[in-house]
């Protein structure tokens, strides 16, 4: 294979392509935004609509094989791809799976995987025999489109439960018992296209508002936890087929129970930690594994802590970076977005520890993520 293609130019579409890159692959991306963060780094990039079938089918005559980074692209795309005889990995039966959060829900416990209770919303009629089956406190979601906590809404009461609904104008909704976890954490793995998989050290994740602000790996959880969860998550790829990196979320309980949260089909911002710690990050496994490579197995040389670095709406220059770069155990990565709106995940960067991860570490990653500001004008160069 020579040539690779990915729909979608955002962060996760940079970091593929830039190992893509490394490796030798000519990198085309197709997204609508000119200059995107993938496609700046890419060899070339298609601007057109994700259901434009003529550019389409223009980044399918001009790669070996087409990627995707994240799973809310236009299925019918990767069909009409497939139809015409083009190859995509992960396939198209794994997207329309991890699409639909009930589709994806009913095919964890299918591979005998524990989730949390849920049921379908499709009428309002159907909210309070929800409510008797799965209880409450519980969380109310759009069963397609959502990301970062968007179209999510926690509801205690019945009332709280229509309020959602209204809120949801419509849209069909999976109604899922609130898990009172004491960890949330997250898997990163390769399947190959032999069915091979490789897993990452289980990672141990923050989210604020929905959207992962912190993640430490490994995990801070014990030996058969950890094992647990990274053979739940080869299950999972095993019987998804999924060919590429992939990302399996949990909700660890205070009776060490581990319930599967999300399937993500393509690398996941949990695994960032992965480029700086690893020998093979998950970016390198997933082109190894669509191109046909061998896998690697993961070696963690460092345990690290990932901050992501969130846009704040006041401006779209970051100051501080000198001061967070004199730490030397710091690793920063822009992702060349131009604006720094509220909450737009702008960067990250990763702290390597020569010790444990603890509570002193996590500190010591978040005092320094404080060095950064976002200001309305450039700052002033420091030589």
């Amino acid at each position: 294979m020579h040539a690779l293609g990915i729909i979608g130019g955002g962060q996760l579409g940079r970091m593929i392509a830039l190992d893509a890159k490394r490796m030798g692959y000519h990198v085309v991306v197709l997204e609508p935004q000119e200059h995107s963060p993938a496609g700046q780094v890419a060899d070339e990039q298609i601007v057109a609509a994700y259901e434009d079938k003529a550019a389409i089918e223009e980044l399918g005559k001009r790669c070996d094989v087409v990627t995707y980074e994240f799973e809310n692209v236009a299925i019918e795309s990767v069909e009409h791809l497939e139809a015409l005889g083009h190859r995509v990995a992960p396939a198209s039966g794994v997207l329309r799976i991890t699409q639909d959060r009930l589709l994806e829900k009913r095919f964890v416990r299918d591979c005998g995987v524990a989730t949390a209770d849920f049921d379908e919303i499709e009428r309002v009629e159907d909210l309070a025999s929800a409510a008797m089956r799965v209880g409450f406190p519980a969380v109310l979601k759009t069963a397609r489109g959502g990301y970062d906590g968007k179209g999510q809404w926690r509801a205690n009461t019945l009332a709280e439960a229509h309020d959602a609904f209204a809120a949801a104008k419509g849209a069909r909704l999976i109604f899922e018992r609130f898990v009172p976890f004491v960890r949330e954490l997250s898997v990163i793995a390769t399947r190959g296209a032999k069915d091979d998989v490789v897993t990452y050290p289980v990672a141990e994740n923050t989210h604020d508002g929905g959207i992962l602000v912190t993640t430490v790996a490994p995990a801070r959880v014990e030996k058969e936890v950890a094992a647990r969860a990274a053979q739940m998550a080869a299950t999972i790829g095993h019987k998804l087929g999924v060919v590429g990196t992939y990302c399996v979320e949990f909700f660890l309980t205070a009776h060490d129970e581990l319930l599967v949260n999300e399937i993500a089909p393509r690398p996941h911002n949990s695994g960032h930690y992965t480029i700086d710690a690893t020998q093979c990050s998950q970016y390198e496994q997933h082109v190894r594994a669509i191109c046909g490579l061998p896998l690697a197995r993961p070696m963690l040389m460092a345990n690290a802590v990932m901050i992501n670095i969130l846009g704040e709406g006041k401006g779209d220059y970051l100051g501080g970076i000198p001061q967070l770069l004199a730490d030397p155990s710091i690793v920063l990565h822009l992702y060349g977005k131009k604006h720094a709106v509220a909450r737009r995940k702008m960067g990250h960067f990763t702290m390597l520890l020569e010790g444990p991860v603890d509570e002193m570490a996590i500190a010591r990653a978040r005092a320094a993520r404080e060095k950064l500001a976002w200001a309305p004008d450039i700052p002033a160069l420091h030589v």
